[in-house]
């Protein structure tokens, strides 16, 4: 391990995120809302961090190895989520304790959007600015985005890009350099958060609003500017783009990175991963619609079906927003949507869950058991549209989905054994471990209710759920440390 190297590392991306602190200052001095100054003293803590890290070891430029990689991403993702939480801390708001600044800075960094707070729409616009800016920074990665900035500096990406992209294949590069593939996707970030940003403008929310929603919706976040998230608009125009978007980002950006180089449509129809992702969310639609119809939970037809849709969309992205309190919905509704948000979004969004790949890959490999037991000597491939996939694939898939629901039941009886109760402890891990913001029970409309024991447990769930569990569980094998 070199301990050095990643020292420096960490010095130099503490350096970069200390620079997230400006835009908050910039709003507060806009709009005068008093809140500068927590800002102004992050900035100054983080960044004399990060040198004193760095200037030491600035020397030590060597090449860095896979394990080293992991570390650095796990490391940096624990050290900024706490990092993170200075400026609130330091804000004061609601006498805020550690526990929660935490909590809300993971929450953001990670994109599950599960927050603490209550009282939103009271807070300074460069504290709101800042919540949201944490979730879009977190959506594609703090690490791939260095991965274009650091070999300037003099640190190869390669490892770091290996360790952070989600996915079971995790070698596929859209481009011949690494650093040339970190750029291509947040491009692709970037225009789509432009876009989303005017059609929310167009669509009538002032720019302010608009431009803090894209930055959660394009990272599959939920953080919103008001406490009733996209409920407080009450406007079908808005609902519509946040549906459109949270599709989009719930897609694989290298199929998007393909379509937007060929100027074609192809790329979206040949991809299976894209078909089931765009299948199981358009079935449990029509499930959601259809119950909440029978059971004249919305007023009219046209309040169902577009309730339904959004909330199916956003649960389904992981994306948590929330136009209703969908936790009180009739009969096995909510504990389906809770469900769906475990199949998450494709690999390489910027969506939460097992992802749509995993789910079918193993559905695949059921399937293919099936047959064997009709034709026990039979050779019969599981294949991904006309590709088959290496057995090593289908074993790491399944080692993913046994380590996934493993963890999932530790998490819940820790839970339990704080003192929630079991659809609290439930919901509360599988909104937290996907990513995705709301639950059910206490946490349905917000996190603040349950002990800190509690939300120090989801935090280690946040960060299992964005390093996708094996990142964050390989540091504790031994032999990772062998040399």
């Amino acid at each position: 391990m070199q301990y050095l190297v990643i020292q420096r590392i960490m010095g130099l991306l503490m350096i970069l995120f200390s620079v997230t602190t400006l835009p908050p200052i910039a709003a507060g001095l806009v709009f005068g809302d008093g809140a500068v100054l927590p800002f102004v003293e992050a900035f100054f803590a983080l960044l004399v961090i990060g040198f004193l890290l760095y200037y030491p070891v600035r020397h030590h430029t060597q090449e860095l190895r896979l394990r080293d990689g992991f570390m650095v991403v796990v490391m940096f993702w624990t050290v900024l989520g706490v990092a993170g939480g200075l400026p609130i801390y330091l804000s004061g708001i609601y006498d805020i304790s550690i526990t929660d600044s935490v909590f809300e800075s993971i929450s953001g960094l990670t994109t599950t959007g599960a927050t603490v707070i209550v009282g939103i729409d009271d807070l300074p616009h460069s504290l709101l600015l800042y919540r949201q800016q944490l979730q879009w920074l977190g959506g594609m990665g703090i690490i791939v985005l260095a991965v274009a900035v650091l070999p300037m500096l003099g640190v190869g990406g390669m490892q770091l890009f290996r360790a952070e992209t989600p996915g079971p294949v995790k070698d596929t590069k859209l481009t011949p350099r690494i650093t040339e593939t970190a750029k291509a996707l947040w491009y692709i970030y970037l225009g789509l958060t432009v876009a989303c940003c005017l059609a929310y403008w167009a669509a009538g929310m002032e720019f302010f609003d608009a431009l803090a929603h894209s930055f959660s919706t394009v990272a599959i976040g939920g953080f919103s500017t008001h406490d009733a998230s996209i409920g407080y608009y009450d406007s079908t125009a808005i609902e519509l783009v946040a549906i459109v978007f949270m599709l989009l980002s719930g897609v694989n950006f290298a199929i998007h990175f393909a379509a937007w180089r060929h100027r074609s449509v192809n790329p979206y129809r040949r991809d299976a991963e894209f078909r089931t992702y765009m299948l199981v969310l358009f079935v449990v639609s029509l499930i959601t619609i259809g119950y909440l119809q029978a059971t004249h939970t919305f007023e009219s037809t046209t309040e169902s079906i577009i309730g339904g849709l959004f909330q199916v969309v956003s649960i389904g992205t992981t994306t948590g927003y929330t136009t209703a309190e969908y936790y009180t919905w009739p009969g096995f509704l909510p504990v389906l949507l809770l469900y769906v948000s475990f199949i998450g979004g494709c690999s390489g969004s910027t969506g939460g869950g097992i992802k749509v790949i995993r789910i079918l890959l193993l559905v695949k490999q059921g399937v293919r058991e099936l047959r064997r037991l009709v034709h026990p000597n039979a050779q019969i491939a599981v294949k991904i549209g006309k590709k088959a996939m290496p057995e090593k694939v289908i074993e790491a898939v399944w080692g993913f989905f046994a380590a996934y629901f493993a963890i999932s039941a530790l998490l819940i009886l820790l839970l339990m054994a704080t003192g929630l109760n079991q659809v609290t402890a439930f919901s509360a891990v599988a909104a937290c471990l996907n990513n995705l913001g709301p639950g059910l029970g206490d946490v349905g409309r917000n996190f603040a209710s349950i002990n800190d024991a509690a939300k120090w447990i989801l935090c280690v769930a946040m960060l299992l759920g964005r390093l996708e569990i094996f990142t964050l569980l390989v540091l504790f094998t031994p032999a990772f440390w062998r040399k």
